[in-house]
């Protein structure tokens, strides 16, 4: 059975790899409800490890207070669930993949989408590219459970693109792309390692 991440440290490393986000935005990326994201985000800002701008373009953001506990936190929690070898196997095996997203990322974003047939071998390149994504995920899963939701945010942005959202390939905040930041960003400070 995976570890089980505790409630705050979700939200507070989601967080970190997210970015400055709304709370609409970090409940669906943890897949915790709002009220509940709300709830731990209150506490952690009373802690001084995050904070929140009022206002239509505010939000939430992770301190650096919070980036040490972050990082303190995640270590440790790699280390009780045994799971450091995997997630640095995991983190290679994706960056072979990297390349590769970024391409098609390029090749999505550099057309006017006037012609509906590259638009469909692009999108068509991506379900392959999920295909070998697909077991890196389950290696993660199966190491720590909060790696999970992961598999479920790719599938969510690649049913909506397949049904003629197509901008959930490269375009959107929670588009396939923007997931697979995320997904690297959380791989990368996981096992503490800086973005070169």
């Amino acid at each position: 059975m995976p570890y089980s991440t505790s409630t705050d440290l979700l939200v507070l490393h989601t967080l970190r790899c997210v970015g400055f986000v709304s709370l609409a935005r970090l409940s669906e990326a943890t897949g915790l409800p709002a009220d509940d994201v709300e709830s731990e985000l209150i506490d952690l800002a009373v802690a001084g490890q995050v904070t929140h701008l009022p206002g239509d373009f505010g939000g939430w953001g992770i301190t650096d207070t919070g980036k040490a506990v972050d990082l303190e936190r995640t270590s440790a929690e790699l280390d009780a669930a045994g799971a450091r070898t995997a997630t640095a196997k995991a983190l290679d095996d994706f960056l072979v993949l990297n390349p590769e997203l970024l391409d098609l990322c390029a090749a999505w974003q550099l057309s006017d989408h006037d012609d509906s047939a590259y638009d469909g071998r692009v999108l068509g390149a991506f379900l392959d590219l999920d295909q070998r994504v697909d077991p890196i995920c389950a290696a993660l899963a199966a190491a720590l459970e909060r790696f999970a939701r992961y598999r479920a945010r790719f599938d969510s942005a690649l049913a909506r693109a397949k049904a003629g959202e197509l901008e959930f390939l490269a375009d959107s905040t929670s588009s396939y792309h923007a997931i697979w930041f995320q997904l690297h960003e959380d791989l990368l400070s996981t096992l503490g390692i800086p973005r070169t």
